[in-house]
């Protein structure tokens, strides 16, 4: 019996390059990325692609405000700091000034209930609504230039051929080349990074599972690293956190972990996930001692605070690494520690990151974005730059509770990362305003009635 097979010369070369093409791919990632991170080196290429963005970046600026100048288009600036124009004076000020404004009595010494009070908390409300100095800071930052990664920029319009078809390219080049070698690192960084601590997880403790255990996580970081085409500058390297410390930093995104991990080793805090996330989390305790905690322990602060305080006494384990915010905030500003890793009583090393909005947007904003889709937008951006810098160790000072050792520290991140120090609560990101605020309002507007209140008055000296 013959068997006639039908051969095509044309399916014999596509084989032939596709299996070319692989190859190239493969080697490129090999010497260029893989190779370099494994060593920490860099060629120098991210730098040379963000200095050609920038110039990119200035030349659609000037030919979108050249545009609108000739079509009478009024350009839209984003407010860098507020709406309303605020000055830091006290309530009792406030209060005494608007008194003095509407009578001639001599109202230094009043204290007792006045109509015009009313106008103080009516006007403060109204400014909060106008400027919600808590709200707007979950939302994206807004950028005074277009970065070619949107058309609903509130300035876009066609403006010219050219700068569409700048715009069309930046598209092909985004999800046809960047992102298809971005996820193909993200696989290869966390493939590894699961493999390879699975392996050492099998090592006896010691000084080689150790250092083999950091020269891993520190490979893989950095490839995932690439894999956001993270451009990063680190300052002050003379005060990295050290064994037994903890690292607390401003939080924006997850990646915040990734920029912090591919310059360092740290032990790692949260709860334990299923799915995908839990296979990483398994896989990097058995070669290092990273601190997880079931979602049952999570509500449990003594629990939580004897994991902690176990982990720092022992000297020879990696720097705990914290975000006392406890939710991503856009990089603006630095919102309330939380206290429960200021009470330990260890040493604390500030670290500030300041991300540049104009290359990609980090913060994440979980109520509108998966984390899938959050990691799509990452990848399908330009780029990921943002500044490091390590701070001078800093300890609680002799009488300085938690709450305010927690703020010292915060207001350190918040000057050095060039951000806005706000006492709010994170959590107002989801909850509720606590009854504990508005008691203070309440409080201060009370100290300045309580001498109408006294014996002399024939009332209790009680408030």
């Amino acid at each position: 019996m013959v068997l006639f097979l039908d051969f095509n010369p044309f399916d014999n070369l596509l084989c032939i390059l596709l299996g070319i093409s692989f190859t190239v791919w493969f080697t490129l990632l090999l010497v260029f990325i893989i190779v370099p991170a494994i060593f920490g080196v860099s060629f120098g290429i991210r730098q040379l692609y963000m200095k050609t963005l920038l110039k990119i970046f200035e030349w659609a600026t000037r030919r979108i405000e050249r545009g609108a100048k000739d079509k009478n288009h009024p350009l839209h600036k984003p407010y860098s700091n507020a709406i309303i124009a605020k000055e830091p004076t006290s309530l009792e000020e406030e209060i005494k000034e608007i008194r003095r404004s509407g009578s001639n009595r001599d109202l230094d010494s009043a204290s007792e209930f006045e109509m015009s009070d009313i106008f103080y908390f009516c006007r403060r409300g109204v400014e909060s609504i106008m400027d919600d100095e808590v709200t707007k800071r979950f939302s994206a930052e807004e950028l005074e230039s277009w970065n070619l990664l949107t058309r609903s920029n509130y300035n876009f319009q066609h403006i010219s051929l050219r700068l569409t078809v700048l715009w069309g390219l930046g598209v092909v080049i985004r999800y046809g080349f960047l992102l298809p070698l971005r996820v193909t690192l993200a696989f290869t960084g966390v493939g590894l990074l699961v493999v390879l601590t699975s392996i050492i997880g099998f090592l006896p403790n010691g000084r080689t599972k150790n250092f083999l255990s950091e020269k891993v996580h520190l490979m893989c970081y950095r490839i995932c690293v690439r894999a956001l085409t993270a451009i990063i500058t680190y300052h002050d390297s003379e005060n990295k956190p050290k064994n037994g410390g903890i690292c607390v930093a401003n939080h924006t995104s997850p990646i915040d972990v990734i920029i912090l991990a591919s310059d360092g080793c740290y032990a790692m805090v949260g709860q334990i996930h299923g799915g995908l996330m839990g296979v990483i989390q398994k896989s990097m305790v058995k070669a290092c001692p990273h601190i997880w905690f079931e979602r049952s322990e999570v509500k449990d602060r003594h629990l939580v605070a004897k994991r902690l305080s176990d982990h720092v006494e022992d000297k020879t384990k990696l720097p705990i690494l914290i975000f006392p915010e406890g939710t991503c905030i856009n990089n603006t500003s630095v919102m309330m520690f939380k206290k429960g890793s200021f009470e330990i009583g260890s040493t604390v090393y500030p670290v500030a990151i300041k991300y540049d909005p104009r290359f990609g947007d980090a913060f994440w904003n979980s109520s509108q974005f998966g984390m899938v889709s959050y990691l799509l937008r990452m990848m399908s951006s330009w780029a990921i730059v943002c500044s490091v810098w390590y701070l001078p160790p800093m300890s609680r000072e002799e009488g300085e509770d938690a709450v305010q050792f927690a703020n010292r520290v915060k207001a350190a991140i918040a000057r050095q990362g060039g951000l806005v120090d706000l006492l709010w609560d994170g959590g107002l990101k989801r909850g509720k305003v606590k009854d504990t605020f508005k008691e203070e309002q309440q409080k201060l507007y009370s100290k300045m009635l309580r001498p109408t209140w006294g014996p002399q008055n024939g009332h209790s000296s009680a408030p």
